[in-house]
């Protein structure tokens, strides 16, 4: 599949009202003349809802589909028509794009790329639509639902979510005679130490962003720090717990449970061919069919620092405000998602988790796709991505630091004190482009 986070919702009470608050119209006159009852059917006249995404690998493509035709068969006054593309052409076309009145209707983002959105005016405030469909931050995983909010107004709704795991080769384990999975730091180190002393390095540890970036980021989570502070005005992963999360994935290599220079990709590979027992990766690869042929396992990252914690992405719906954006169409494709979400089950299949509690909680998910629980059981302490106008580019210095870290170019804190440095001063230009 394409890797889904990166250039990559349940019932409803009362009447939809659509909250427009950035165009300066209001939340009842944006569902008149052709509402969404209480019930989330579409009350008003036909329309073409145009649906953007960039789901174009793995099984995305074809379960797209099926299920939009679905949905059209089920509903006479809405057609929706998709528009596949590379994630990479939405962040560069959508903007704009919808300046210009020619966005789509309905839109997925992920959850690092909202707030440069909505601090742009490019998304409609969806708190109407939450509420007229009844949905609240308790209908999805603990903290996922915050990630759509931005300066007090809600922009978006979850659709899924993809955790780092622990993938295991159990093959190489039983080469070291492991046959327990490793839980915390005194249990993985000392398989570790066991696989060494049976002539493989255990972890393959990189510093590209997939592998690499995410298990620093579960690490300093762990560790009790944070990439940045409350209000992301300044970079913190150079922080006690930044550098404690670094050393640890250095003092690997220098222990000689993972090898230096590791390519990226090179960590799933060598999984795969039988060069390693562990990797920490997403959920995403619960699809891969190279696993076929393996006799693996995942389960939930080991706990490392003090704290559980590991990162996990997320991807939302959301409504651009289109220069003369059709209300109705606004809202016919607030049912879309509503049905979307409440249907999201097969969605699994791709490699990320529905994030509808109400989805993922039904017994079917794992009778289909067992391999999914230990992921779904560590969204209790999931984090998620920065709310930030612009983070990404700040972040990318992290992947920086701990490339640098890792081939031995720098050590972990001077690493992580210049990314931290540069991270500032992309902070400050970002709060001078998009306001404070």
């Amino acid at each position: 599949m394409n890797k889904p986070w990166a250039r990559r919702a349940i019932g409803a009470s009362i009447a939809l009202v659509i909250g427009i608050a950035a165009s300066g119209c209001s939340a009842s006159g944006a569902a008149s003349g052709g509402g969404v009852t209480g019930d989330g059917e579409y009350t008003g006249p036909d329309v073409n809802v145009t649906f953007w995404h960039g789901w174009t690998g793995g099984a995305a493509p074809t379960i797209v589909p099926e299920l939009i035709q679905k949905f059209n068969a089920e509903h006479e006054n809405i057609t929706v028509k998709a528009v596949p593309q590379e994630w990479g052409d939405i962040t560069a076309k959508m903007p704009l794009a919808i300046k210009a009145g020619k966005g789509p209707d309905v839109a997925v983002l992920h959850g690092d790329d909202l707030a440069t959105y909505a601090a742009q005016n490019l998304l409609l405030d969806a708190g109407g639509i939450l509420d007229g469909l009844g949905y609240a931050a308790e209908d999805f995983p603990k903290g996922v639902f915050d990630k759509g909010n931005f300066r007090d107004a809600q922009y978006a709704v979850p659709w899924s979510v993809t955790p780092l795991g622990l993938y295991v080769n159990k093959t190489v384990l039983a080469k070291a005679g492991i046959t327990e999975i490793p839980t915390d730091e005194a249990s993985y180190t000392a398989a570790l130490e066991a696989l060494k002393g049976a002539g493989v390095a255990g972890e393959w540890v990189d510093g590209y962003v997939f592998t690499g970036t995410f298990e620093f980021q579960s690490l300093i989570w762990q560790f009790g720090g944070d990439m940045y502070n409350e209000d992301v005005t300044e970079a913190t992963f150079n922080s006690e717990a930044g550098v404690k999360a670094l050393t640890w994935m250095t003092d690997m290599v220098k222990k000689g449970y993972s090898p230096a220079n590791v390519a990226q990709d090179g960590n799933i590979k060598a999984l795969i061919s039988g060069e390693t027992a562990f990797n920490w990766n997403g959920v995403w690869q619960t699809t891969n069919t190279a696993f076929d042929d393996l006799d693996w396992v995942a389960a939930p990252v080991p706990q490392i620092g003090d704290e559980k914690a590991v990162w996990s992405s997320s991807t939302h719906w959301v409504f651009p405000e289109n220069k003369g954006q059709d209300k109705n169409k606004t809202a016919a494709a607030s049912v879309f998602v509503k049905w979307m979400n409440d249907n999201s089950l097969g969605w699994a299949e791709t490699g990320e988790l529905p994030a509808a509690n109400s989805v993922r909680e039904d017994p079917a998910l794992l009778e289909q796709y067992p391999n999914l629980e230990p992921f779904m059981s560590q969204l209790e302490y999931a984090h998620y991505e920065t709310v930030s106008p612009g983070i990404s580019e700040a972040n990318a210095q992290i992947t920086l630091a701990l490339n640098q870290a890792l081939t031995g170019k720098k050590d972990p804190k001077a690493a992580l004190d210049d990314a931290a440095d540069k991270a500032n001063q992309i902070i400050t230009q970002n709060q001078a482009k998009y306001g404070d």
